[in-house]
């Protein structure tokens, strides 16, 4: 026999999807008038999850997994791998000769605007030349604009 803190260590958490075969005795059960607490409790899944069953079915008609939201990533796991391992080897390189890099050795086509985000998004910071081409360039703008 299980006890309560054992019943409940079970619940708690994220755990994996429900498959089609335990979906539908909770569409099942909902047809048949049991309330979300009995379904759970037969079925022995959370309330909250027998409640969204039957809401998405109420809405879509259907149990099954949608597809996701969003548009698809442009990069995979690899392509950010190499993008990686040679921003890593030479810190030197510009957008545009990564981005030539990349889609000889792996045929990846981007954007050096890609490349930035992308590095961006690693955490890679701007290398220091750029930084100080930009600090030169505003300092000459801010000295021609006080002459």
């Amino acid at each position: 026999m299980q006890t309560a803190s054992t019943n409940i260590g079970e619940r708690m958490g994220r755990s994996q999807e429900l498959s089609d075969s335990k979906r539908g005795p909770v569409i099942g059960g909902h047809l048949c008038n049991k309330s979300i607490r009995d379904i759970s409790w037969l079925l022995n899944i959370p309330r909250s999850t027998v409640s969204g069953i039957i809401s998405k079915w109420k809405q879509l008609g259907t149990t099954a997994t949608q597809p996701p939201s969003g548009r698809p990533r442009h990069m995979t796991e690899r392509g950010q791998r190499m993008l990686k391992r040679t921003v890593r080897r030479s810190r030197q390189l510009s957008a545009e000769s990564i981005a030539k890099d990349l889609q000889t050795w792996c045929g990846l086509q981007m954007s050096p605007t890609t490349v930035r985000r992308e590095l961006h998004g690693m955490g890679f910071p701007w290398p220091s030349s750029c930084i100080q081409a930009f600090h030169h360039q505003v300092q000459c703008k801010v000295s021609d604009a006080v002459v």
